[in-house]
């Protein structure tokens, strides 16, 4: 029994946790329900899932720390969760990663980490409509992966891209999967609470082995125990203690070991260290580490120092051959929490650290195989050759050993390809080999695997360019094999999305000295061409130091970069004739196939089109964007930008309100204001409704509130736009209500209404006036159906179909001819209600079924709806109007149960939206370019609010520059709200920032004159107060001479709205510079000098 009392040399291994600065700090990880351990770690780099939803994910360098940006580059490769990832034990640059979307993905990693965010993998796998939850890669074969989905297991060689091996056997979820080190057999746990043991390259039946496991559906995990016959689980009991269970194959059925530790809620993730026996388990949410030691004699596992900290949300061990061998460090463990990466040393104490410690470092498993993935499924089995810690051993010494990275690209056109050859890093274009390869290549086939060019097989005037000035090539074609060039096995490498991005900024530097500023280009194209943008993580950090609002939106691939022209000979009208029409089995594997195509299809028509000019190249497009003015790089540069949320005097406040009502549905905004009283839902039977005057602020008295009785549950409520005094109440019965509020307001609680609109049989989702024509109201119910209404007859005049579920909102256009609504079944629809009862268009909306609203926006081209995604984190989505089946873009802000409730500002184009008990308002606004929704400055209020109304534009204070105002309604108080823009010349009216207002608070139609289909436009009204200056008007040019001038060069047309804009800046510009007082005197001028003679030397 002298073995019982034998001292581990790892028994006092102490954690080591760094300092908060030696972290990686600041980042955004969520709460996933996966059975993945949300962090993986290579010898180079570490990977992680990344906010909310953690369908991207995050890349850094091994050895990274300190803070980091929301918007630094990230892998965005799968729509939903990333479930599982793994980096290959032979390659420190591949990475896999397992998603609910059903897709396995393999991502190249450049050597320096991710300078661009990428999306383009390198290979994808599918699971055919089943939610992949792990992947991993083969301990001894390279280039063998594995993947579980539902109760199946497959095995690819992602060499050949193929799938070798599927067993569907398990009746349940697969919940974890282990390689037995020497790569012969796995084992998994699944949910139906048994253990396997499978062997692949069995045929007839893989399983081998069965026995059960923990008493528990919830999670479970398993790890091999090195090259032993005993495997370790981890899971939970009947009674949801957690449980650690180790089983010999040997007594497969019968468990060897069993531990129970304590009843908690998350998983116990095992980090097994085969060389050190050292177990670590690490539970989700947990704030401890468990170290253990495994032995194969009783007591099997002796419990070590145990690591308290932050929450665990993940947890990994770094490869031994990254360890700081020189400072006792025998393993590391990076622990994942909601907003760190802390990698946990674990040191083995001694005296001094200045030699290697070769006991407490073993030969441990290296990174270099021989074994290829079609060799081990013939049966081949060969361990993979150990590699020794000691840097005296080493090729670089002390220097940490170089990591190998992985593969690039995977495809090839014959069968006999090895990873030493797919390894051989392509040419970086310039160099002076590749203009050697690319002047003899000469059209011959190269026998080692395909590493040259194939060149074209007759030179063209594009060829001749590139040869001429191979430093300008930035993009690498492949072309498929045919039936032509069947001989042709030869595979071309493609240069990462870094490396063509530093070959395309250092070609920018070198010719952009001698170039000129070229023709304007889109806006679009200069954006992403641009050489000012080098990565969208720069623009981000110099666009959010230019505003106080940040917006979180994933940064796009960049897009392929094209072959640039020669400065100084640009192309000729008869040399675009001459182009050749491309080859239709051209596949360039850098950017999505269809953009490619489309982009192919667009310069065929250029080439066909003999007079049309050429498209210039990326770098005269960058060039010519450095002269442009900033909106063009960083995205528009808006006046509203510093906007300003001011809370009214306490003067103009009414408190102490009570018994406000917390029962009123999602569908009603719960709180609604015009310019002369507001109206607040009070608990309690009756459906009671409080009416306030404006012209009254103050303390309300205690006792009875007086209040509209409707008798039945409140559904929705809303004011008539032209009428102040006539309010709208729809209820559960199905009856709308119209109220007469009398002048003064009301004096006692009344339970008479004025008229009752039996609307529908069933209970009525929410209610909306038309916002131009008189007495037209729209009514939708529960029975999916939507009603509209003429109130001076209380007939229904339309009926609108077509909805399968529940109505969320419901929206009339500008125009307000067309109306939008969005339904619980993901549906957006946009109806004319009176040329056809069904939606003339369909497209989808927000995933969530929690709630949304629904709002027009730049004169009706354009559709904003608020809701929520698949994790229940709120989004804005803009859609074009005319196409419904994708948003342009979609913005997120965070996991919240309240609905986004939006108001648009027309005029400003603001986007003001809010959530009851939100404290923010946040604010956007809407363009009709990339990126469509730009943030403003988010207004937070001091306390909670529990609704928001806007008034029309007519009641803004123009005078102090309010553009906005509203009332907010809080627990106890009801507070005006003013948003004003920062402006110096504030005694100038600001007709930039007011142009002609839509007259909203009139009717601009009778009811039977929009049934009719008699429309009219709104008039328009100037908000100019009288006796006020406008800011355009004071200017040095004669106002007459501009408008002589102005009159010969227009065309008699009207003028747009980016016209008006861009007139208004220069007239605002010009007008400024000539109020303000200019010296151009210098301070020297003054100054006497000194004589001529102290100058003279001695």
């Amino acid at each position: 029994m002298a073995w019982r009392f034998k001292a581990s040399k790892y028994k006092n291994a102490a954690p080591i946790v760094p300092k908060p600065e030696a972290c990686i700090r600041d980042i955004c990880v969520g709460s996933y329900q996966t059975f993945g351990n949300n962090i993986a770690a290579s010898a180079a780099f570490m990977a992680f899932n990344w906010e909310h939803t953690g369908s991207s994910v995050a890349v850094l360098p091994l050895d990274d720390c300190g803070r980091k940006s929301k918007t630094m580059p990230l892998l965005h490769g799968h729509t939903d969760t990333v479930t599982d990832l793994e980096f290959s034990p032979f390659h420190d640059g591949l990475l896999a990663t397992a998603s609910q979307d059903c897709l396995v993905k393999i991502w190249h990693i450049p050597e320096k980490g991710l300078e661009a965010s990428l999306s383009d993998p390198e290979c994808v796998f599918s699971h055919k409509q089943r939610r992949v939850e792990t992947v991993g890669f083969h301990p001894t074969a390279d280039g063998l992966l594995h993947s579980t989905a539902v109760g199946c297991v497959t095995l690819f060689d992602i060499t050949t891209q193929k799938e070798m091996f599927s067993n569907n056997e398990h009746p349940e979820v697969i919940q974890s999967v282990s390689w037995k080190q020497d790569g012969t057999t796995l084992a998994t746990s699944c949910k139906d609470k048994n253990v396997r043991i499978l062997d692949p390259r069995i045929a007839d039946s893989p399983i081998q082995m069965v026995a059960e496991s923990h008493q528990s559906i919830k999670d479970s995990r398993v790890v091999w125990l090195g090259n032993q016959t005993r495997i370790l689980t981890t899971g939970f009991d009947s009674a949801r203690l957690r449980q650690v269970i180790i089983r010999d194959l040997r007594n497969f059925a019968v468990p060897e070991k069993t531990l129970e530790l304590d009843c908690s809620t998350g998983i116990l993730m095992p980090l097994f260290d085969p060389d050190t026996n050292m177990l670590f388990l690490a539970g989700k949410g947990d704030t401890t580490i468990n170290y253990l030691e495994v032995s194969d004699k009783d007591p099997y596992l002796t419990e070590g120092l145990r690591h308290t900290g932050e929450q665990t949300k993940g947890a990994c061990l770094v490869p031994k051959r990254a360890l700081k061998v020189m400072e006792g460090e025998v393993n590391r463990v990076l622990q994942l929490t909601s907003n760190m990466v802390i990698p946990i040393m674990y040191q083995v104490p001694r005296k001094t650290y200045r030699d290697f410690h070769s006991d407490l470092y073993p030969e441990t498993t290296g990174y270099k195989t021989e074994l290829t993935a079609s060799e081990w499924f013939s049966g081949a089995n060969l361990p993979v050759p150990k590699m020794s810690l000691d840097p005296a051993k080493r090729e670089l010494g002390d220097q940490p050993i170089i990591p190998r990275l992985g593969p690039k690209p995977f495809s090839s056109n014959s069968g006999d390809v090895s990873f030493d050859k797919v390894f051989a890093v392509p040419v970086a274009p310039g160099s002076q080999e590749n203009i050697h390869h690319a002047s003899t290549a000469g059209g011959t086939a190269d026998n080692n695997g395909g590493d040259n060019f194939v060149p074209p097989a007759a030179p063209t005037p594009t060829a001749t360019t590139a040869q001429s000035k191979p430093d300008l090539i930035v993009e690498i074609e492949i072309k498929k094999p045919n039936t032509d060039n069947a001989g042709d096995g030869n595979v071309q490498k493609t240069l990462s999305t870094s490396e063509r991005r530093k070959i395309f900024e250092q070609t920018h530097s070198e010719s952009s000295e001698n170039s000129t500023e070229g023709d304007d280009k889109p806006d679009a194209e200069l954006r992403r061409f641009s050489a000012a943008r080098s990565s969208i993580a720069e623009r981000r950090r110099l666009y959010e130091s230019r505003s106080k609002s940040t917006v979180e939106e994933k940064s796009q691939s960049p897009v392929p970069l094209r072959r640039e022209l020669s400065k100084g000979e640009p192309f000729k009208p008869q040399q675009q004739a001459s182009l050749p029409a491309p080859i239709a089995d051209v596949k360039r594997i850098s950017a999505p196939e269809g953009k490619l195509l489309e982009e192919r299809r667009r310069n065929v028509t250029t080439a066909v089109d003999g007079g049309a000019a050429i498209k210039k190249s990326a770098t005269e497009a960058a060039i010519t964007t450095t002269h442009k003015r900033t909106s063009t790089v960083f995205g528009k540069v808006s006046k509203f930008r510093h906007l300003k949320g001011t809370t009214g005097h306490k003067s103009t406040h009414i408190e102490n309100l009570r018994n406000l009502s917390r029962q009123i549905p999602g569908e009603c905004n719960g709180f609604h204001a015009n310019h002369e009283r507001v109206a607040v839902p009070l608990s309690g039977p009756g459906g009671k409704i409080a009416i306030f005057e404006l012209s009254r602020p103050g303390r309300l008295p205690d006792g009875v509130i007086p209040s509209l009785v409707n008798g039945s549950n409140i559904m929705d409520f809303q004011w008539d736009p032209f009428d102040s005094s006539r309010l709208a109440v729809a209820c559960d019965d199905g009856i709308v209500k119209l109220w007469r509020i009398p002048e003064g307001g009301l004096n006692e609680p009344t339970n008479t209404p004025e008229r009752e609109l039996i609307a529908h049989l069933d209970k009525i989702y929410f209610i909306r006036f038309h916002p131009l024509a008189e007495d037209v109201l729209l009514t939708a119910s529960y029975d999916m159906t939507v009603k509209l209404w003429d109130l001076r007859t209380l007939e229904e005049k339309i009926l609108l179909t077509g909805h399968t579920d529940q109505i969320f909102d419901l929206a009339w256009s500008p125009c307000g001819k067309l109306a939008a609504t969005v339904c619980k079944d993901g549906k957006l629809r946009v109806y004319n209600p009176r040329k056809s009862e069904t939606p003339i268009r369909e497209g989808n909306g927000p995933v969530g079924t929690r709630g949304a609203r629904i709002t027009w926006a730049l004169e009706g081209q354009y559709i904003v709806c608020t809701g929520f995604d698949k994790v229940s984190e709120r989004q804005i989505s803009v859609y074009n109007a005319q196409k419904l089946n994708a948003p342009l873009n979609m913005a997120s802000l965070d996991v919240s149960p309240s609905i986004l409730i939006p108001y648009y500002d027309e005029d400003s184009s603001t986007l003001f939206v809010t959530g009851k008990g939100d404290s923010t308002i946040y604010c956007y606004e809407i363009t009709d370019e990339e990126p469509y929704i730009c943030p403003l400055s988010h207004h937070r209020c001091t306390s909670l609010h529990q609704g928001l109304s806007f008034l029309t534009k007519n009641h803004c204070d123009v005078a102090s520059v309010e553009f906005s105002k509203a009332y907010r309604l809080t627990n106890t108080t009801i507070e005006p709200l003013s948003f004003t823009v920062p402006r110096i010349k504030s005694e100038l009216f600001q007709d930039d920032l007011f142009p002609p207002t839509r007259v909203t608070w009139k009717p601009t139609m009778s009811a039977d004159e929009w049934f009719a289909c008699n429309d009219r436009k709104p008039t328009k009204l100037s908000l100019q107060p009288e006796g006020m200056e406008a800011l355009s008007s004071i200017q040095q040019v004669a106002p007459a001479k501009k408008l002589e001038h102005a009159g010969n060069g227009s065309s008699g047309g009207a003028m747009t709205r980016a016209e008006f804009e861009k007139n208004k800046q220069q007239e605002i510009q010009k007008s400024v510079s000539a109020r303000l007082e200019y010296n151009t005197k210098l301070e020297q001028d003054d100054m006497e000098g000194v004589d001529e003679n102290e100058w003279q030397e001695d």
